[in-house]
């Protein structure tokens, strides 16, 4: 009786799909670095730092003294210079 209870059991969970693949959305498992940033947008790690300081680029944070990309935030900045551009081109 434990064995029919345990495989269909088994069976259930394997037709579901995986929550965590809901979740991310298709997004990376972790936060960005700036060198992620540097090498995702191919300029110096430089012009990631500048663009923080002068608050232009992608909106990043801190965790302890390391400074982070939410890849979401990501996509939607380079939504946002892509309306741009477009915009200005018209």
């Amino acid at each position: 009786m434990l064995r029919i209870l345990r495989k269909a059991k088994e069976s259930t969970v394997a037709n579901q799909p995986d929550p965590r693949a809901t979740l991310r959305g298709g997004l990376p498992d972790r936060y960005l670095t700036p060198d992620d940033i540097a090498e995702l947008f191919d300029v110096p790690l430089e012009t990631v730092y500048q663009w923080r300081k002068k608050r232009t680029g992608p909106a990043g944070f801190r965790v302890g003294k390391h400074v982070r990309y939410d890849p979401s935030a990501v996509h939607r900045w380079i939504a946002e210079q892509m309306q741009a551009d477009i915009s200005n081109a018209a």
